[in-house]
């Protein structure tokens, strides 16, 4: 699925009044031979999405429970081109965009253009990559766009509003807004500012705005998708879907869905 696939996709849940959420989870936890059924059962969910994440020795975004599980990927071998090789096995039996999350050392390791060009052949309709500014991301923009693959940028809390303009108006396929200041994982609560932060972003982006970071009940779903178009969990699932808890992932996403925009009542 292209970058054009997924943003229509998206759209469309949108127009349709209909809030987006978008499970991570950790390519290769469990086994490559897993990954399959994880995405099929995630679709199953009613997902908008898949954002799958890449194991990597120095991940600087990640938290606690999302290192750990690159550190089981990474104990049963798995690699960038072996995620890339899986994927394109079932091209042809999933219908939900596949995002995946990785770092700069692995693509320049794996060559950028045959990177944008396998991820293209193994239905791949965008990537983030976190340790990538906005200030350095020029060198990306031509491979991946020649094979029409978004390019996910992030926009941070503590970002000035100029550069957040900047990022919102360069966004494609979705802007991940995170929503806490440090990384992945759990939190009580979220600062006040983030819900004004999030509204500013969905008035300057030109695609849906999708709060990320943090976020573990579908209360907190809930609160985020008052001000911005839907939610990214990682940590929560990551933990259920290692303990094998699909009942509970289920609940969790069909909770976080169910999502009454009050001025539509």
């Amino acid at each position: 699925m292209s970058r054009t696939e997924l943003e229509s996709v998206l759209q469309n849940k949108l127009a349709n009044n209909e809030k987006l959420f978008i499970p991570y989870i950790m390519a290769g936890d469990g086994g490559l031979d897993a990954l399959k059924e994880q995405i099929s059962f995630l679709e199953s969910c009613g997902v908008s999405a898949i954002e799958l994440g890449i194991p990597f020795s120095d991940p600087v975004a990640d938290g606690p429970v999302i290192q750990d599980a690159g550190l089981r990927s990474l104990e049963t071998g798995t690699t960038l081109k072996g995620v890339l090789d899986t994927l394109k096995t079932f091209i042809h039996e999933r219908n939900v965009p596949i995002i995946l999350m990785t770092y700069i050392n692995p693509i320049f390791n794996y060559g950028i253009e045959a990177f944008a060009k396998d991820c293209k052949a193994s239905g791949v309709s965008g990537v983030i990559i976190p340790d990538v500014p906005y200030e350095e991301e020029e060198f990306l923009l031509n491979p991946l766009n020649s094979h029409d693959i978004a390019f996910i940028r992030l926009a941070a809390l503590t970002s000035t509003k100029e550069r957040l303009e900047k990022i919102a108006k360069q966004s494609e396929g979705f802007l991940y807004a995170v929503s806490v200041t440090g990384t992945t994982g759990k939190r009580a609560e979220h600062q006040d500012r983030v819900y004004k932060y999030l509204s500013d972003l969905k008035e300057q982006s030109k695609v849906p705005v999708l709060a990320g970071f943090g976020i573990s009940n579908a209360a907190q779903a809930h609160k985020m998708n008052e001000s911005c178009d839907g939610v990214i969990v990682g940590s929560t699932i990551v933990d259920l879907l290692h303990q094998q808890k699909y009942d509970e992932i289920k609940t969790f996403i069909q909770a976080s869905l169910k999502y009454e925009n009050p001025q539509l009542k």
